[in-house]
């Protein structure tokens, strides 16, 4: 969508669209696979594409209550909201590449600063969600990752 059309919508139109293209990309939706072309579909019905269906489930429910979480918020922490949930959509565009099939692992290291610049909540938030991924995977769970220590 052209910079000029999204300074046009309101801002809980571009939260929207924000919101609805994250849960398109986790689908490994993408414009070449809303053309209408039969062939284009039957060639790639056979592939998984999108975030794995668990990472999906879990991705999906995470990313709904985030914006739910952020209906209220003021507007400095909305820019910031918008901003990161944009770079997001970007970096699983990267990952997922343009038939929204993975290519190589997906997401993205947390350096430190970045962790330090977290609120309390958001720091039992980001270990929760650590939590739930390892287990969909069937990672053990180790004390280092209780501590909180890096490999």
């Amino acid at each position: 969508m052209s910079k000029l059309l999204m300074n046009q919508l309101t801002h809980p139109q571009r939260v929207r669209l924000l919101y609805k293209t994250i849960l398109r990309l986790h689908r490994g939706e993408n414009k070449l696979q809303n053309i209408n072309n039969a062939n284009f579909k039957q060639k790639h019905a056979n592939f998984d594409i999108g975030l794995p269906t668990e990472l999906r489930a879990l991705g999906d429910n995470y990313v709904r209550d985030e914006f739910r979480r952020h209906l209220k918020c003021n507007p400095m922490e909305a820019q910031l909201f918008m901003t990161e949930w944009a770079r997001y959509a970007s970096t699983i565009t990267q990952q997922l590449g343009l038939r929204g099939k993975p290519k190589g692992e997906l997401g993205e290291q947390l350096d430190s600063q970045s962790v330090e610049m977290l609120k309390d909540d958001q720091v039992v938030q980001l270990y929760e969600l650590m939590l739930a991924a390892k287990g969909l995977h069937g990672d053990t769970i180790t004390a280092d990752d209780v501590r909180g220590s890096n490999k």
